[in-house]
């Protein structure tokens, strides 16, 4: 079987001129492709060539709902979708919607068995939206518009999943506009469509939209209790103040995980916290949950984070400081509520 450089290398044959200088394989390897936010299984590793990125005919006709069909002998294919009829010979710079002449940035070819054609084109001719990501070289492809999404608060549409300062910015989404979620890319950044078919990512936090899943929230508690672990060991001390990490009270605790890793702003103190989110029951709870128990004589006096396998993050011992506790009866006598804020 051909090496990459050797597929490349057929397919300059089968186009019947040598490559220019800028045809490769992709940066960095083969880019990954999402269509619809799941990554699309390929029988053959992209290639670029001139600028497009060839890709396996079928695999991706057929992910954007294309019946496709193939003529060997003939070297052509026949793709129909919503009334569309996409025709094509390899080799051709010219291809066929509905009959209609349209020029290729870049011919297809057979290589090494697979029909490869233009990524970009082929979404693009079939209505679709295609965005190469720089940050990651992959590209997105969405087929669907389902815009269920609200912004709540005004959030900025990036180029890549980072908020730092040189990072493009695609545009500000303002409060109430409705965005398509396509990919949850990990707790704290969501990759989206707008209604004016831009992609692009924004943050996950749950001040900026009304999106809720549960792979996301996995993704968040995770985030969480990851978060929460730096402090392990940090010394207790009732009353500690926000804004610093030297100490911790079991609130000071919380509010402080909560704003840095989702800008969730909680009360200062246990008893109002218990006011925040909703209610969920023990055989609900899933990390990143906040559960409450009396202490020091009062109904609600401690808070702590559920951190799964029943265990809980939290601080509330000079000895101990921040650390790990079983959720056992000892506490589960002291128990008062669970709250789900994410």
């Amino acid at each position: 079987m051909l090496t990459r450089i050797g597929a490349i290398a057929l397919l300059g044959l089968l186009l019947g001129q040598a490559l220019p200088a800028h045809a490769h394989a992709a940066q960095g390897g083969a880019p990954d492709i999402y269509v619809d936010g799941k990554k699309l299984a390929l029988a053959a590793d992209p290639i670029v060539v001139g600028g497009a990125t060839l890709v396996p005919m079928r695999a991706i006709f057929e992910a954007q709902h294309t019946e496709v069909t193939w003529s060997n002998a003939a070297q052509t294919v026949s793709a129909i979708k919503d009334g569309l009829l996409f025709t094509y010979r390899m080799g051709d710079t010219t291809a066929y919607l509905n009959g209609k002449a349209i020029p290729l940035p870049q011919p297809g070819a057979v290589v090494n068995g697979t029909a490869m054609l233009p990524l970009r084109f082929i979404g693009e001719t079939l209505g679709n939206v295609v965005q190469w990501h720089a940050y990651a070289n992959d590209i997105t492809i969405s087929t669907v518009r389902e815009f269920r999404t609200s912004v709540t608060y005004g959030v900025n549409l990036r180029a890549a999943p980072d908020a730092a300062s040189d990072t493009p910015i695609r545009g500000m989404l303002a409060k109430g506009e409705k965005i398509q979620v396509l990919r949850e890319i990990d707790a704290k950044w969501l990759e989206v469509r707008t209604q004016d078919d831009r992609i692009g990512f924004v943050s996950a936090k749950p001040q900026y939209t009304d999106y809720e899943s549960p792979t996301l929230a996995k993704l968040q508690g995770d985030e969480l209790i990851s978060f929460g672990m730096q402090y392990i060991g940090t010394p207790y001390e009732f009353g500690a103040a926000l804004g610093q990490t030297d100490t911790f009270d079991c609130s000071s605790f919380v509010h402080h995980v909560f704003e840095e890793v989702l800008s969730v702003d909680l009360p200062r103190v246990s008893y109002n916290q218990a006011k925040e989110g909703r209610a969920v029951g023990l055989d609900e709870l899933r990390v990143g949950d906040l559960l409450f128990f009396g202490a020091r004589g009062l109904e609600i006096g401690h808070v702590g984070i559920y951190a799964g396998d029943n265990r809980i993050l939290h601080t509330f011992s000079k000895v101990k400081g921040v650390h790990f506790d079983d959720f056992d009866e000892k506490w589960k006598k002291r128990f008062v509520t669970a709250r789900r804020l994410i």
